[in-house]
């Protein structure tokens, strides 16, 4: 009897309905992006300093130019590496005095201004931004900096803690039934996030928001690889993560011309309601009704599907399916099966460090030309291209070549770039940047390619959970990376890229020890992955008329 890949073969791999299927899934993919890396617009930390009650008073009186002004009142100008100062702190005295000269006001407090006693920002700051972001509006900078750190490490928390309950939910009720209730969740916390008075509340949406917001990813990624036949899965997985750099690229446009956050969040939230009316425009897997013992309710699926693409369903094939079988056991996924036996063990436990460190260095990376970038928007769009050519270069080598080697290289690249990254000078800016993209499209060919291979390693009734799971780890790196970078670099400006070369190095190492996929049919149960490394997987396990292996039996 034939297997699903043979009957998606048979009424089409990638046809009508399948390209339908395709284009509605990827926009998950590319409003994903907002949610991932959007801390870059929405919590941009502009030019600040104290304000200090007088002194746009004193200018205006003296006539000083903006330099000037700055020149006068601000404590700590022109002393290289010495941002603390101008930024956090001011000059304790009293700007209001009518006697004030205007050639040099801070004569009339001492001969020597650095003998000024000095204070903190007391009554705020002023930033030199024509918008607005989450930094300016809520003071997150000089002592309060580290929660903007907290702000993306909360998402990544929420998308964490999703992955744990999220995972399960789609292999138990359904991919679909995942699909629309978590953006459902997505949605409305986006724009409760939006409308948040305060910081604290904004802080509970952001991990609302997380919680869910990859769970609707992922499942759109499985729905889609489910879909299609074997020789167009590879090709669908890769450029449903290239939307999402498409993504990339419409969020630094969005962020041009919406310049304040609460604009930006509303118009990235409120079109993804729409997604909800895929309760109408995309089916349940067939694949996993029929791991669930659902015959008859994936034959309807597959037989709209044939029609859709103007093909039909064999008749005795139907005949077959809709026959129930009372004695076949259900397939119900659990952790435990992530672990319970040797090879699929190895596969978790690598899989788990190899998206932690992808997230680490593709985030790290993100967050540190970040810092040093000159036009924060053209700069996060030249990275952005980047990621282009990454998948293009998946495309046209992970048949060719495998998955292992490339996911390898990619990796050793990565962890090598940031390595030759610490001895570029930092006058040389254009090529620390040049140097930077090359290591931004190492990690994001591996990022890319951990998720296809991911999915390939697991059998179908757990392989929505595997994923959900092992991409847990990335979530755990998404959440010190910007502690990583941001306080590390206080400390010294380059030791993150020491941190980032030996994770990515080490990656790229223990991707060799993991078995290669190309070729291999999806593996439908524990026996089939268990053999991915060893021999070809047993073809007899999940028909359309699904049948007891005899080893079950015996």
């Amino acid at each position: 009897m034939p297997t699903l890949d043979d009957i998606l073969e048979h009424v089409g791999e990638f046809d009508l309905f399948q390209k339908q299927a395709f284009f509605f899934l990827c926009l998950l993919s590319a409003t994903f992006a907002p949610i991932y890396v959007g801390i870059v617009f929405l919590g941009f930390t502009p030019d600040h300093r104290c304000f200090s009650p007088g002194v746009s008073e004193l200018s205006k009186r003296c006539g000083w130019s903006l330099e000037e002004e700055l020149n006068y009142t601000v404590p700590g100008r022109g002393i290289p590496g010495d941002t603390f100062t101008s930024q956090c702190r001011r000059y304790d005295v009293d700007w209001n005095q009518t006697a004030l000269s205007c050639m040099d006001p801070l004569t009339n407090f001492a001969g020597n201004r650095s003998h000024i006693p000095l204070t903190t920002c007391q009554d705020g700051w002023v930033y030199d931004t024509p918008g607005s972001s989450i930094v300016t509006e809520f003071n997150l900078v000089c002592a309060d900096a580290w929660k903007v750190d907290l702000f993306q490490s909360c998402v990544n928390v929420g998308f964490f803690l999703g992955s744990l309950g999220i995972g399960y939910v789609a292999d138990r009720f359904g991919r679909k039934v995942c699909l629309l209730i978590t953006v459902f969740i997505n949605s409305l916390s986006g724009v409760l996030m939006a409308i948040s008075p305060n910081y604290v509340s904004m802080l509970i949406f952001r991990l609302l928001q997380g919680l869910v917001s990859k769970g609707s990813w992922i499942s759109g990624y499985i729905l889609i690889t489910e879909f299609v036949g074997p020789g167009y899965r590879r090709t669908v997985a890769i450029l449903y993560q290239m939307v999402f750099t498409v993504g990339l690229v419409i969020l630094s446009g969005i962020a041009y011309m919406i310049p304040h956050w609460r604009w930006l969040q509303l118009t990235v939230s409120v079109p993804t309601f729409l997604f909800l009316l895929y309760y109408w425009c995309v089916p349940e897997s067939p694949r996993w009704l029929l791991s669930q013992k659902k015959k008859t309710k994936a034959i309807k699926i597959m037989d709209h599907i044939a029609q859709k693409n103007g093909k039909l369903l064999p008749a005795n094939l139907k005949t077959l399916s809709l026959e129930e079988d009372d004695d076949t056991e259900k397939l119900s996924p659990s952790f435990g099966d992530l672990f319970r036996t040797p090879q699929i063990r190895r596969y978790t436990l690598i899989l788990m460090y190899i998206w932690f460190s992808s997230s680490v260095l593709y985030q790290g990376l993100i967050m540190y030309m970040g810092a040093t970038a000159v036009n924060l928007y053209l700069d996060f769009f030249y990275s952005a291209l980047v990621e282009f050519p990454a998948a293009l270069i998946i495309i046209f080598t992970i048949d060719r070549v495998g998955r292992r080697y490339p996911l390898a290289a990619s990796n050793f690249i990565a962890g090598v770039v940031c390595s030759i990254m610490i001895f570029i000078p930092k006058d040389i800016h254009w090529l620390k940047v040049t140097v930077a993209c090359v290591g931004r499209m190492g990690i994001t060919i591996a990022f890319q390619m951990v998720c296809l291979v991911n999915a390939e390693l697991y059998p179908t009734f757990i392989r929505n959970l595997g994923v959900m799971v092992c991409s847990s780890l990335c979530d755990v790196g998404g959440i010190i990376t910007p502690f990583i970078v941001f306080r590390l670099t206080e400390i010294w400006h380059e030791l993150p890229l020491i941190l980032f070369a030996l994770i990515g190095v080490l990656a790229g190492g223990m991707v060799l020890r993991l078995p290669e996929t190309k070729g291999k049919m999806l593996p439908e149960t524990i026996e089939d992955a268990e053999k991915l490394g060893k021999g070809k997987p047993k073809e007899n396990k999940i028909f359309l008329q699904i049948e007891k292996s005899e080893d079950v039996d015996n």
